[in-house]
């Protein structure tokens, strides 16, 4: 490898380097004093660098803290695009989520320090929790690219991609949300699976009638004072009388 192509690799590790620095400062920053009591300046003074290279990579101080959360939507893709192609999307993006949550080395929130303790956080911080809901959307519109691939459809034509993403990543949001109020660490791979469990076909049939809609069985019809009705069957002259007759 020649020298100038040497020079941008060593640039990129330590810009690499830069920012990794950066989101393990506010990360930590944020842990220990709370979003509100914690300053972009503090946080470029702990990673020792200045505000300027700071704004460089991210845009604010809830950016900074959440990026390492980002690649997690990386890895679950990864997981993704490894699944067996003639498996249905929906299980494909299940398993996917369940692959990443059983993976040591991919480091999953309910193993790596204090990532609960993040969540539970942006839980009661709406600027934290709006920089965690634009990190979902970024990797779910990757996910709908993967699953439209597998489908080999245009997602801008084929809603099946998008309505595909959208329930797996609703229930992986509804597992994680029940882990962060549940207060169990631990739990976060029974509550996934759980969360997609409910994705059944129960949750999509036809509700019951209304107990009002319901009709009484057949000599239990009420009248308008609320008693049974125990009068004779009515008679054909007086069925004539109130409906058509039948062909």
């Amino acid at each position: 490898m020649t020298p100038e192509r040497k020079i941008p690799d060593r640039r990129g590790r330590k810009a690499r380097r830069t920012r990794d620095t950066l989101a393990q400062a506010a990360f930590e920053l944020v842990l220990d004093r709370g979003l509100r009591n914690v300053t972009v300046e503090e946080i470029a003074e702990a990673a020792d660098v200045d505000r300027r290279t700071f704004s460089r990579y991210f845009p604010s101080k809830e950016a900074a803290a959440l990026d390492s959360l980002r690649g997690d939507g990386d890895r679950i893709n990864a997981a993704l695009k490894a699944r067996p192609a003639p498996e249905p999307p929906l299980l494909a993006y299940r398993r996917a989520v369940l692959d990443w949550l059983a993976d040591p080395g991919a480091e999953p929130w309910h193993r790596r320090p204090r990532i609960f303790d993040l969540l539970v956080v942006a839980e009661r911080e709406p600027t934290l929790y709006a920089v965690f809901h634009h990190i979902r959307v970024d990797a779910q519109e990757d996910s709908i690219a993967i699953v439209a691939d597998r489908l080999g459809v245009d997602p801008r034509q084929d809603i099946r991609p998008a309505v595909t993403v959208a329930a797996g990543a609703g229930a992986l949001l509804a597992a994680q949300a029940a882990w962060v109020r549940g207060g169990r660490p631990a739990a976060l791979p029974d509550l996934v699976a759980e969360a997609f469990d409910a994705l059944s076909a129960d949750l999509l049939g036809d509700p019951p009638p209304a107990p009002e809609q319901r009709l009484p069985p057949p000599g239990q019809l009420r009248d308008t004072a609320g008693t049974a009705d125990t009068t004779s069957p009515t008679s054909p002259t007086e069925e004539a009388e109130g409906t058509e007759a039948t062909p």
